[in-house]
């Protein structure tokens, strides 16, 4: 997969641009505050038509513009793929090959990236919402049905918190309850199967990539925490049973605190080095390496899953890795998955190991090669 031309219209600080990226590599330098990380967003919110960055749309548009586009020429095994997406007030519209896609979600996987950047530490250190997005876009790009899922969930679960919220104790409709906890349970054992297999799969690559990372003095194991207990090989109606019960225990907690307790939207992670837990534990360095494992592992799960190799996209990353990290990111991407780097300084990438780069100067939206 390999992604030939870009431009967009009225995007974050850019007023118009149009880029061919021929090359394996594609180097973004430049000062701080540039547009560096716009344009490795651009392509980011093209394959998944939502930032990285921020869940408000609007900020993506320019300032005092009513829209903004992002386009981009997609050359796959099978072919050509132009992809068009726009972002107005009203909302956003996205084509494939010219035809406008009813859900965001026929548009997703079209164009398929693994993002690396320094906040992507909090994968490992950071809170467990943190770790759930992770999670939901990685799914989302092989499985783009599963985005839909969580859509029809998170509106459940809305609808459900709001009401115990006003609800006075003592005065529970609990026919009205009942329905929602069923149609919450059969969403989320759904949501909840397809996590524990990815994370079933991502374990297998990661744990060999850490190995390989640390000459074998380190192993990797990451841990699915669900808001109680599952076996990923159970049916789902026994699951959809266990979810029911969970919520009937915990009731009347959730009446007095006013929120539901039980359910995917409360899931976890955890990583675990050499069996000591690496959030708790580890020291930066090893937190680094888990990160770095975890993504690089995702390349090859969407590789496996997809048959083609997703864009890699390392935001000012390099230079956070010292020089065995570096190498062994250099190394994986290396002729087989076309990358694009930021940086502000060519001595913090190893120029020497990189071949088919390209070298572009940003400066305030305007990008030159």
């Amino acid at each position: 997969m390999k992604l030939t031309h870009i431009a967009l219209q009225h995007y974050r600080n850019y007023a118009h641009l149009e880029l061919e990226t021929p090359h394996g590599v594609t180097i973004f330098l430049g000062s701080n505050a540039q547009g560096k990380t716009n344009l490795l967003e651009a392509i980011f919110v093209l394959a998944l038509s939502k930032s990285h960055r921020t869940s408000k749309d609007k900020e993506l548009i320019s300032w005092e513009a009513d829209a903004a586009r992002i386009t981009g020429s997609v050359e796959k095994r099978y072919g050509s793929v132009s992809l068009d997406l726009q972002f107005t007030s009203q909302g956003k519209k996205a084509k494939i090959n010219g035809l406008e896609q009813r859900k965001l979600s026929d548009f997703i996987g079209s164009l398929n990236v693994v993002m690396f950047a320094p906040e992507d530490l909090e994968i490992v250190k950071g809170t467990p919402g943190v770790r759930r997005r992770f999670l939901d876009m990685e799914i989302g790009q092989v499985q783009p049905g599963y985005l839909h899922l969580l859509q029809q969930y998170g509106k459940v679960l809305q609808q459900r918190n709001n009401y115990l919220k006003n609800v006075v104790p003592g005065h529970v409709n609990m026919t009205m309850l009942e329905v929602w906890n069923m149609q919450l349970a059969e969403l989320g054992v759904k949501i909840m199967k397809k996590r524990k297999h990815f994370i079933q799969k991502l374990q297998n690559f990661a744990e060999q990539i850490h190995a390989g990372i640390t000459n074998g003095a380190e192993k990797l194991s990451i841990l699915y925490r669900p808001s109680f207990d599952i076996d990923a090989l159970q049916e789902e109606s026994v699951l959809f049973e266990q979810f029911m019960i969970k919520l009937s225990q915990v009731k009347d907690q959730e009446i007095r605190r006013g929120v539901t307790l039980a359910g995917p939207h409360r899931d976890d992670l955890a990583f675990f080095i050499n069996d000591k837990e690496a959030q708790v534990f580890g020291s930066q360095g090893q937190q680094r390496t888990t990160a770095l494992s975890l993504k690089l592992a995702e390349i090859e799960l969407i590789h496996e899953e997809i048959g083609e190799y997703p864009l890699l996209l390392l935001d000012d990353v390099l230079s956070e890795l010292d020089q065995n990290r570096q190498t062994q990111l250099i190394e994986t991407f290396q002729t087989k998955v076309q990358t694009f780097i930021t940086t502000t300084g060519l001595e913090s990438v190893n120029i020497s190991k990189l071949h088919d780069a390209g070298i572009y100067d940003v400066r305030e939206g305007t990008v030159k090669g």
